[in-house]
């Protein structure tokens, strides 16, 4: 089974998904990043789907459900680097990616996730 590397840059974590997720390392990735979410204190998470040619419906609510889990553990999550092909499937298979804000590149979901505490905080004040 493929491991994906969690990595840690400030208040934010990197995961950059280089190869075909088979099911079994998806589920592997939600846990792992849910303890590391956990352990770091971490405000933002930033997945890097670049390298994805294909999702099926099983990827699709993973990333769902992983921006789903970061956010009950107070964290934010930007999927970046979606290819158009991928994005027109994700729209014909009806999954809209709930609650999963995206960017375009790593430079742009980073800029996302460092402003995100202040739009949290001026939500929280509205």
């Amino acid at each position: 089974m493929d491991r994906i590397p969690i990595l840690q840059m400030g208040k934010c974590l990197l995961v950059t998904i280089q190869v075909d997720l088979q099911d079994r390392t998806a589920l592997a990735l939600q846990d792992e990043l849910a303890a590391k979410i956990e352990a770091t204190g971490a405000h933002g998470v930033l997945i890097d789907i670049s390298a994805l040619e294909i999702v099926d419906s099983f990827i699709g609510r993973m990333l769902a459900g992983i921006s789903g889990i970061a956010r009950v553990l107070d964290a934010t999550t930007v999927v970046v680097g979606m290819q158009p092909a991928v994005a027109i499937t994700l729209v014909e298979l009806g999954l809209s990616l709930e609650g999963v804000r995206t960017a375009l590149n790593v430079e742009r979901g980073m800029q996302m996730l460092n402003s995100a505490p202040r739009e949290q905080a001026l939500d929280a004040h509205a």
